[in-house]
């Protein structure tokens, strides 16, 4: 896991995803284990926010055809949920 590691701040990595819907899709996701986004800390969101607003600043600098962003998660296998480790979905668009 540690190799896919492209950008960390404090309590939260980020990582290519593996299967991206386009080109930059970015997965942020908390260094310790939990199981959804309500599971993690108030400081693991407020870092999940700043790598987030850093990921995207960067994003669009290096590609100007980005118009958009999509933000999102899943929180339960009936919400679509398929790996039970809070993650967050940065995708440009």
């Amino acid at each position: 896991m540690k190799h896919r590691i492209v950008a960390e701040y404090d309590s939260i990595w980020a990582i290519k995803d593996g299967y991206p819907v386009s080109e930059g899709h970015h997965l942020i996701l908390p260094k310790r284990h939990a199981s959804d986004w309500f599971s993690i800390s108030e400081r693991e969101r407020r870092d999940a926010d700043a790598l987030i607003r850093i990921l995207k600043n960067r994003l669009s600098e290096s590609d100007s055809t980005i118009t958009g962003f999509n933000i999102g998660m899943n929180c339960g296998e009936s919400a679509g949920q398929t790996i039970f480790h809070a993650h967050i979905h940065l995708i440009p668009r």
